[in-house]
């Protein structure tokens, strides 16, 4: 079989290091581990490389990180860019540092300067320094919130979004045509230092990107009245968020952040959880700790790459902490953002947009035609949002005003094109800031936005389905619903399907079929009676199927009853079709 003959090539060729040779022996009696790093080289999709942290062609390693960056080279000697080199930025994971050298040795290598930055930062101020840099392109070497022993590589273009159409294809092009790793290029760090290739970045970014976020502070007036009293206490996870979180607080005048100690530094063993994902509940164990000891307004965490944002906040009443979901907070902000600039400027733009993702909560629709500003869907990944600023710059038609994801990224302001959690931390804590000036919580906030707009509720289900069978799996599932017609989900009676792959749009109920109007991805949608929707789509970056849910209740107590009988009425289409 032909990973077999791989698995030994690996072991007998001279290009590949005695310590990569010993580990693949330590497998040798081992057939299926063999197989699994073997089988396929690992895939360089739209959002890079993603990958368990080892030896083989389908893992992360010194040569698959050489291999992607040789075709990333090749694409941009193609484009006539090398000029303008690449930026390259890294985070606090197992082999972040020397995965982040081995991708500007191979640019250097290739002709091409790399802008490294000095230590770890986070993903959007490497968005932020491919622009800042004037760069044609940028690297991050990071999993985001993925386990231990994951690590990834994103690839951003020179406008400092991840790659889109067409560049994402041109580049998966140039990594599939480098067949053999013994034609990719490489030098010495020394060479390259010398040459000018080589070129360490840090404060001088730094300095600008945080100058950047602080001109986005509306309500200076309520920080400097409330901003000593505000008790914020927050957790980087160990990750890239620790320096530039606590410094934009403090520089805009919040002095009681309070730092979780047992996850302030950085470490890619993130010994206190088991998933570094400001998602999940057991990563605010040790934080709400914390904040019950300080008696904390709220509770931030940021993801290791902090580009993610997970918010608790207390509820005065109860003196409880609530969690907010992505949706949640993203709404909240979107409200308070687009509201705060109406009010400081006395209208809104008259082409101003709010953005957000296919799997986002629909009371942004109900946000958008509240202030009267055009809401735009995406694709589910950032990219896409970002795609939209860039649009805007380029037909000079439409201002961004706000765009996130339900997975806890948003964007404010147009300093950076990917989520940025930076930023999001310093506008939650103005935005706090604001409503304690008015005797409100942000808990409050968040009731009064469900008032206004509807008790809207979002959920998301993840299945994860390892390995070879697993993506058979999610093939199937896939395949099966979009064959399938379903007249009803639940209570709910569908009124749309939308398939991103076909382009189609059916209404059940005229018959009509559409366009999407988006570009083609693996992903089935439901519109369904009184607002409801669900939407079922392979992860990008994990072995994993995700459900997404949303339906309006009559309260928050019954949108959360109706919620989750419908997360058990998909579930019971979809576990059959896993079990089968």
């Amino acid at each position: 079989m032909e990973y077999k003959k791989i698995y030994e090539q690996w072991l007998t060729d001279s290009y590949f290091d005695d310590a990569t040779k010993k580990e693949l022996l330590d497998i040798k009696d081992n057939e299926n581990e063999k197989k699994e790093r073997f089988y396929r080289d690992l895939e360089f999709g739209t959002a890079g490389l993603r990958g368990i942290i080892g030896a083989g062609t389908n893992r992360m390693n010194v040569y698959t990180v050489r291999k992607a960056t040789q075709g990333l080279a090749n694409y941009i000697l193609k484009v006539g860019k090398a000029a303008q080199g690449v930026a390259i930025a890294y985070d606090s994971r197992r082999m972040s540092p020397e995965f982040a050298d081995e991708a500007a040795l191979c640019l250097n290598a290739n002709g091409i300067k790399a802008y490294v930055f000095e230590s770890l930062r986070p993903t959007p101020e490497l968005s932020f320094a491919v622009r800042y840099m004037k760069a044609i392109a940028g690297i991050n070497i990071t999993a985001s919130h993925n386990p231990p022993e994951y690590n990834g590589y994103k690839v951003y273009w020179e406008d400092g979004a991840q790659i889109t159409p067409p560049h994402d294809v041109n580049i998966m092009d140039e990594v599939r045509a480098v067949t053999d790793f013994a034609t990719v290029k490489t030098m010495s760090k020394e060479d390259a230092m010398n040459a000018g290739l080589y070129q360490v970045i840090g404060a001088e970014v730094d300095d600008a990107y945080i100058g950047e976020l602080k001109k986005l502070v509306i309500h200076q007036d309520s920080i400097d009245a409330v901003g000593k009293e505000l008790k914020i206490v927050y957790s980087p996870l160990h990750g890239t968020g620790n320096v530039p979180a606590r410094r934009v607080l403090k520089e805009i005048g919040f002095e009681n952040v309070y730092v979780v100690p047992q996850q302030e530094l950085p470490d890619g063993e993130f010994p206190t959880v088991s998933y570094p994902n400001p998602e999940a509940k057991e990563a605010f164990t040790l934080a709400l700790e914390l904040a019950k000891e300080k008696d904390a307004d709220l509770v931030l965490a940021t993801d290791p790459d902090a580009d993610r944002l997970g918010v608790y906040v207390k509820d005065t009443k109860s003196g409880e902490y609530i969690p907010m979901t992505g949706n949640m907070s993203g709404c909240l902000l979107a409200d308070y953002e687009i509201g705060q600039m109406k009010a400081r400027d006395g209208k809104l733009p008259e082409d101003g947009a709010l953005i957000k993702t296919i799997v986002t909560s629909n009371m942004v629709e109900a946000i958008a035609d509240y202030y009267g500003v055009q809401m735009i869907e995406v694709l589910t990944g950032f990219k896409y949002i970002g795609q939209q600023i860039l649009g805007f710059e380029e037909s000079g038609k439409g201002t961004y005003l706000f765009g996130f994801e339900e997975s806890y990224g948003c964007l404010i302001g147009t300093h950076a094109r990917d989520k940025d959690a930076i930023v999001a931390t310093m506008a939650l804590c103005e935005a706090a800031a604001y409503y304690k000036t008015k005797n409100m919580t942000l808990w409050d906030a968040l009731v009064e936005l469900y008032d206004r707009y509807g008790y809207y509720k979002d959920d998301i289900k993840s299945i994860t389905l390892s390995g070879i069978s697993g993506l058979e799996k999610i093939k199937e599932v896939m395949n099966t619903l979009r064959e399938r017609k379903l007249e009803t989900l639940g209570q709910y009676k569908v009124i749309a399907k939308r398939d991103y792959i076909a382009d189609t749009i059916e209404n059940y109920e005229t018959g009509e079929v559409k366009p999407t109007g988006l570009p083609s991805s693996n992903v089935i949608y439901y519109d369904l009676s009184d607002h409801a929707w669900a939407c079922i789509r392979p992860s990008g970056t994990e072995p994993k199927i995700k459900i997404y849910f949303g339906v309006v209740g009559t309260s928050i107590e019954n949108a959360n009853e109706v919620s989750k009988k419908f997360v058990e009425d998909v579930m019971a289409v979809i576990n059959p079709i896993i079990e089968a």
